[in-house]
């Protein structure tokens, strides 16, 4: 448990930092999926940070004062409940285990926070996420009000500790890029089990299928997201989901998939043949994706800003399409005119990354909190060791009067995690083949 008690002793520090108080971070609730049924229950991804506690009905509450002090509030124990429901820890056994000052039932949270709360200056947590616990925030103030005339002081404000722990998760710590390394290389396994098994007469939701068993085989507790699985022109809609298309001879498939494990995300993306050659005009395409995301994972490095990557991929794109007829240079110009007037994004509209971590879309600004000159916009923010962006450029098109008629409908993506590294970057998704020749030849022989 010690990464999670560093974490909160970190938060803590900042809190002092800002003058103490308490912070009140609640895990996510259960959701009903339909009669008697719930989603599958997945924790809230700040709460775990600083937790590693995957009950549901429970809160963190942190006091930085004199003393520093961490409470969970959780389920009690109950015997006849986990004969339905499965094990519970129960406030003293979470205590011990999960290092925490102090525990109590979760039933006991609107009569201990009244008095956790007087003199305490600010309260660091989150409005509007959930009306009831907003609520009963209100409820506990109003009791630390009422007692203002035997000397008490209600906090003095609300600050949302997100802002501080955005910042903290945005740098992984070993123990958080073990996990992404883990949620790596699974997915890799199953991108590969797919193109092994990948023929012409399957369906999209059988790839799907093969997904998900290499997933939950090698001990991911699920998808870390809807798997993206789409074949032929499904491939040009972004956020397809697999459905029952049948790939046929001479198509592409687009797979977009990575797994969960231990509450990290993996997000990787490989676009392959159905019958495990590429055609000429699918393989000039895909080679010129492949240069863009060469040329993007090269920016990716410490000291460069988030957005380098993505503007060495649309160049590196954008010229690939004058070259090949998808971009008239008669009317886009050069390359540099193309890209100013935004000319590619008939064929690539999306940025080429995101940060990723606890969440597929994680936490943290893509920019400088604040500009280097008042009155100008705000810098891209400069990466460090420690973050992990995907590095994710495509090429999408959609039949049109002025585009050659043999790329139409190819959709080709290439995703790849990156661990931003003091010299450069790691691939924690390198395990899956991405070249032409790679590709093909694991087809041919799997």
């Amino acid at each position: 448990m010690k990464p999670y008690s560093t974490r909160r002793a970190r938060l803590l520090a900042q809190m002092q930092a800002q003058g103490g108080g308490v912070a009140i971070i609640p895990t996510a609730p259960e959701v009903m999926r339909n009669r008697d049924a719930d989603y599958p229950y997945r924790h809230d991804s700040y709460f775990y940070y600083l937790s590693g506690f995957t009950e549901p009905e429970a809160v963190l509450v942190l006091i930085a004062g004199k003393e520093n002090k961490s409470i969970l509030f959780c389920r009690d124990k109950n015997l006849e409940r986990e004969i339905w429901d499965g094990f519970r820890y129960g406030p003293a056994v979470a205590r011990e285990k999960f290092g925490f000052d102090a525990a109590f039932a979760v039933e006991q949270l609107d009569r201990e926070m009244p008095g956790l709360l007087p003199d305490t200056g600010t309260i660091f947590y989150t409005l509007g996420q959930n009306a009831k616990r907003d609520a009963q925030l209100q409820n506990w103030l109003q009791s630390v009000r009422n007692l203002a005339r035997s000397g008490v002081e209600a906090p003095a404000g609300i600050y949302d500790v997100q802002r501080l722990l955005d910042q903290m998760r945005l740098i992984k710590d070993d123990d958080e890029i073990a996990a992404m390394r883990r949620a790596g290389e699974i997915s890799a396994a199953a991108h590969c089990r797919v193109m092994r098994m990948s023929r012409p007469g399957l369906r999209e939701y059988q790839l799907e299928a093969e997904l998900l068993h290499e997933f939950r085989y090698n001990g991911a507790q699920a998808p870390a997201y809807g798997s993206i699985v789409a074949t032929g022109a499904n491939a040009c809609v972004l956020h397809y989901q697999a459905s029952d298309a049948e790939l046929k001879d001479g198509d592409l498939v687009l797979i977009d998939a990575g797994c969960e494990f231990d509450s990290y995300a993996a997000d990787i993306t490989r676009t392959f043949p159905a019958n495990g050659k590429f055609t000429g005009p699918q393989k000039t395409l895909y080679e010129i994706v492949l240069a863009s995301q060469t040329a993007a994972i090269a920016a990716t490095r410490p000291g460069r800003h988030f957005m380098d990557g993505h503007d060495a991929a649309v160049r590196v794109l954008t010229q690939g399409m004058l070259d090949t007829g998808l971009l008239d240079a008669n009317k886009t110009g050069n390359v540099d005119d193309a890209i100013a007037a935004g000319a590619y994004r008939q064929f690539y509209m999306h940025r080429t990354g995101h940060w990723l971590g606890m969440d597929v879309h994680d936490v943290g600004d893509y920019r400088d909190a604040e500009p280097a000159v008042a009155g100008t916009e705000r810098a891209w923010r400069t990466l460090e060791p420690g973050m992990v962006v995907t590095v994710e450029p495509g090429i999408y098109v959609r039949p049109a009067a002025d585009v050659p008629e043999q790329f139409w409908n190819i959709g080709i993506r290439i995703e790849d995690d990156a661990l931003v590294t003091p010299d450069g970057c790691s691939i924690l998704s390198k395990a899956v083949p991405n070249t032409v020749a790679e590709i093909e030849a694991l087809m041919r022989h799997g």
